[in-house]
């Protein structure tokens, strides 16, 4: 059986286009490598409080998973963001805007 991974560009276009269906607002801030690149996906809840996600494996379900980063203030959230771009300067950066705090990760085609 042959796996096929989509694009890191493919996968954003897909989850801007579930947001915009959904009327949740998102920019892209920062673009990255369009075919491998890392996704960091920040939640602005507009009140001065924001949180970060990204990928990462889970040994005991074995499977990737979306995970916060950091949460707290907007300002700390933006600081861990421009930190992990100094690591890596092929990674994404999406902000989405829900003072719900909405961000469809957990949703079906999106959560694995």
């Amino acid at each position: 059986m042959t796996v096929v991974r989509l694009t890191t560009e493919f996968w954003i276009a897909a989850y801007l286009a579930r947001l915009r269906q959904a009327d949740i607002p998102v920019f892209v801030t920062a673009r990255g490598d369009p075919t491998a690149g890392a996704v960091f996906v920040k939640v602005n809840t507009l009140d001065g409080n924001a949180a970060a996600y990204h990928r990462s494996y889970d040994l005991l379900e074995d499977r990737r998973r979306w995970v916060a980063l950091v949460q707290g203030e907007d300002r700390e959230v933006d600081a861990a963001l421009s930190r992990q771009r100094g690591f890596d300067p092929d990674l994404w950066v999406l902000e989405v805007e829900d003072r719900e705090g909405r961000h469809l990760l957990d949703q079906p085609g999106l959560d694995d």
